[in-house]
């Protein structure tokens, strides 16, 4: 199975046929995908002007995607690095059990559904980068009122995700699933209140 490199290579070579390269960049999604395979997708197209359906895009188009996706590539990969250490530290000094924060960075490991987004076609609009740039630097400092993403207070509790974890809070600005680490549990719990909310008036 080709690695992600690999994969990156056939996009960007130029005597390769149109719908291959295109179909190799999708595979890149298999490694490395943000928000989950699709809204990861919708996203690239959307940013560098690609149809979602075309089999034969522009191949500066194509470059500039996958350009945007191995910079949060590395951005994520030194995250993971750093990750590592440190629970390589914690098990050093004899912290073996992991917290909440290890649970939800487990899901993530390899860079797939790091700030899953449900519906495909709601993604954060800033730079893949830069929206893990912002994710990862809450996950280190202390947890907020807001989606660490786009700063909207606006979070709802979701119990019928399309993947795991099948509930959590979402925020209703970019439409990520926010990291439970990076919240107050009083805006989890304006979270939960919202949900009950949302079932009252649908009544």
């Amino acid at each position: 199975m080709a690695g992600f490199r690999s994969l990156a290579r056939q996009v960007r070579d130029p005597r390769g046929d149109l719908a291959l390269r295109r179909y190799s960049l999708r595979k890149c999604l298999e490694r490395f995908a943000p928000y989950g395979h699709r809204a990861t997708w919708d996203h690239l197209c959307a940013r560098h002007g690609i149809g979602p359906e075309d089999r034969a895009p522009d191949p500066e188009r194509l470059i500039g995607a996958l350009e945007e996706l191995e910079e949060a590539r590395a951005v994520w990969l030194a995250y993971e690095a750093g990750f590592a250490e440190r629970r390589r530290r914690e098990k050093h000094g004899g912290l073996r059990r992991p917290g909440s924060f290890d649970d939800w960075h487990r899901r993530t490991w390899g860079g797939r559904d790091i700030a899953p987004c449900d519906d495909p076609a709601v993604h954060p609009d800033a730079p893949l980068a830069e929206v893990l740039g912002r994710l990862i630097s809450a996950l280190g400092g202390e947890p907020g009122p807001a989606c660490p993403v786009c700063a909207a207070t606006e979070i709802v509790w979701r119990r019928d995700l399309d993947r795991e974890p099948w509930y959590g809070p979402v925020c209703t600005g970019c439409g990520i699933l926010v990291p439970r680490p990076v919240l107050t549990s009083e805006a989890v719990e304006r979270a939960h209140r919202s949900r009950g909310e949302r079932l009252a008036s649908a009544a």
